[in-house]
């Protein structure tokens, strides 16, 4: 059973529900009872020992968690003697059988259930007599870990939490992102670390998630680690604002034997959990164009009081937009360069690509991740890859260990026609990366070269064969009645081809006979005085001399003017998309004309045929 038939099943739970629950109240039941399952289903092998071994601990005396932990083979365990199916043969006591049966978790595990606030559903369904037909329906679920593995398990709660976000018109997008761009960011994060993905290098690594969700990252990168390394040893770092979110995290790294006091719950800008700590590596995928107001004021302080000290040293960006913090937020997690240093991948909208002006907040902090060489790359994907949003969206890859040929260069790849249909669209995501895109986008990445897109196309416009072309590589011959279009897929620029001074050009204030003002009092005594209805301002690219360029492009249009210096600002953008554009010419009038003539004489000849 796939992940969707499985969540589908669950889901026929909601009939249950309709009339004493809302639809958007669904979930409420649902995905805690979903978690109790499963926890349930992997307790079950070792039950019997467990509750053994807790008696003979109890007897003597000792603490027994460390022994039921071992004996469990899992970081949590249950001590009550029931379990769902043994809460069905007590129908008349259900409600006080379950409370008896949750508080006999671990108390990590517990943590999980409050987090739900399952209390009050529990209450409420017994109230409406359902909570006996719910917990018999999710007592026949088969959730064993060898029916359902661990990864399918996160993909079933995706699933369910995307179909209840759709419902209850939520952001699906806030919780999860598709596996398939996970797997990608996975991928071009440890491409460059043999040391790492070498079998049998027994490497300990940390990996963090500011904005964890329901942990999707995480269990993507540890199993990509696993596969090529099993020795490898990936400790798993989170934190995540939304309750339910955070409690499938956690249930999930407990079944997956990880630290669950490493997964904090919290708001990341407001109240970092993982204050002091850096980290090897890091993913994200924080809200797009979600504003900061709530946090503004705890922000702003750490902004003032701290500086560069803080997170948030380079600037703010605007409220409206809160991106651009967390790309902050992950830069101060970075592990020094002499300890090792960090990479992590963050996806973004486009915003934060050339939002703000020379001296904005935006712009500041792209000053500040380019001029220290951060920035590795920056991916575009294709547009309708997200579930709650069909706009373009970017992965930036950034680091402070950058092998030694790409130091002081930025990769831009634009993978935006790497794309295949789905067969079924899932909210606004209705195109995902096959495991070819992956494997071209990853190599694309590895090769740091400049590359095109060569693509072949028949008369109707349907692509016949694509080819990646290499520099100096010759694209294929497009057979007769095809076009060939060949478009640039990767290129490499300077950091400071990024950055331009925004200069301020002033132009004299005119009396009105036409003479020149000049300032009658101190500095401006003698000089003309600027007239602000002229003034104007220039975006000077930091690679060119900024006289040499006023001379050439000012001047000879206004001989009067000059530049006010005190005004200049250096400012940073990223136009990915200007670097890709190919001019396609317009078709000839010829071409356009013939073929209206064409359409004209076909509407005659089916008019002539009407009139008949």
């Amino acid at each position: 059973m796939n992940h969707q038939a499985l969540s589908s099943f669950i889901w026929s739970v909601a009939d249950l529900l309709r009339g004493d629950y809302k639809q958007s109240e669904y979930g409420k039941v649902i995905l805690p009872f979903t978690v109790l399952r499963r926890l349930d289903c992997v307790l079950e092998n070792t039950k019997t020992a467990v509750l053994a071994e807790f008696e003979d601990k109890t007897t003597k005396g000792l603490n027994p968690d460390a022994f039921l932990i071992r004996k469990a083979g899992q970081s949590f365990y249950n001590t009550s003697p029931l379990d769902l199916g043994k809460l069905l043969g007590d129908q008349d006591n259900i409600r006080q059988n379950l409370y008896a049966y949750i508080q006999g978790f671990s108390p990590a595990a517990r943590d999980i259930f409050e987090r739900f606030d399952f209390h009050t559903q529990i209450e409420r369904l017994a109230k409406a007599g359902l909570l006996y037909l719910v917990t018999e329906k999710f007592a026949n679920i088969d959730l064993h870990p060898t029916v359902v593995d661990n990864a399918q398990m996160g993909l079933v709660f995706e699933e369910l939490i995307r179909k209840f976000a759709e419902i209850s018109n939520e952001t699906a997008g806030e919780h999860f992102t598709p596996r398939e761009v996970i797997r990608l960011m996975v991928n071009v994060l440890f491409i460059e670390d043999d040391d790492v993905l070498t079998a049998g290098n027994a490497v300990v690594r940390t990996l963090y998630d500011p904005t964890a969700g329901t942990g999707g990252m995480l269990s993507v990168a540890g199993e990509h680690l696993h596969a090529h390394n099993p020795a490898a040893r990936l400790t798993l770092y989170g934190q995540e604002l939304n309750d339910e979110s955070y409690a499938i995290c956690k249930a999930d790294m407990l079944i997956k034997g990880q630290n669950v006091d490493n997964i904090i719950a919290g708001n990341t800008l407001s109240d970092d959990g993982h204050s002091g700590r850096k980290f090897d590596y890091m993913l994200s995928n924080p809200p797009f164009g979600v504003e900061w107001k709530k946090v503004e004021k705890e922000v702003r302080k750490e902004h003032a009081d701290k500086g560069f000290d803080g997170r948030f040293g380079p600037g703010l960006p605007r409220v409206s937009d809160g991106s651009m913090l967390f790309l902050l937020h992950l830069v101060s997690k970075m592990r020094p360069a002499v300890d090792g240093g960090s990479r992590f991948g963050i996806v973004l909208n486009g915003s934060p690509l050339f939002t703000g002006g020379a001296g904005s907040g935006e712009s500041e902090i792209r000053r500040y991740v380019l001029e220290n060489d951060l920035v590795e790359a920056l991916i575009g994907l294709p547009t309708d890859m997200f579930y709650n949003t069909g706009i373009s969206t970017y992965i930036w890859i950034l680091s402070n260990r950058k092998p030694e040929d790409r130091k002081g260069w930025v990769q831009l790849i634009d993978a935006s026609s790497f794309w295949q249909k789905m067969r079924k669209s899932l909210g606004s995501k209705r195109k995902e990366l096959s495991d070819a895109h992956i494997a071209d986008i990853t190599r694309l990445f590895g090769d740091f070269a400049e590359a095109e897109l060569a693509t072949v196309v028949d008369a109707n416009g349907k692509e016949v064969e694509r080819r990646i072309l290499l520099a100096g590589e010759k694209p294929p011959t497009a057979p007769a009645g095809c076009k060939l279009k060949v478009v640039p897929i990767s290129r490499v620029f300077r950091n400071e081809e990024f950055g331009y001074t925004t200069i301020t050009v002033e132009r004299p204030l005119r009396d009105a006979d036409g003479k020149v003002v000049l300032g009658e009092r101190g500095k401006q005594k003698g000089k003309p005085q600027p007239d602000s209805a002229l003034r104007d301002t220039e975006n000077v690219p930091l690679t060119e001399d900024i006289d040499a360029y006023f001379a050439r492009e000012v001047l000879p249009h206004a001989p009067d003017a000059w530049i006010d210096r005190e005004k200049s600002k250096v400012g940073y953008e990223i136009p990915f998309n200007r670097h890709f554009y190919v001019f396609e010419p317009p078709r000839s009038l010829h071409e356009i004309d013939e073929e209206l003539k064409a359409v004209a004489a076909r509407i005659g000849r089916m008019l002539e045929e009407l009139a008949e």
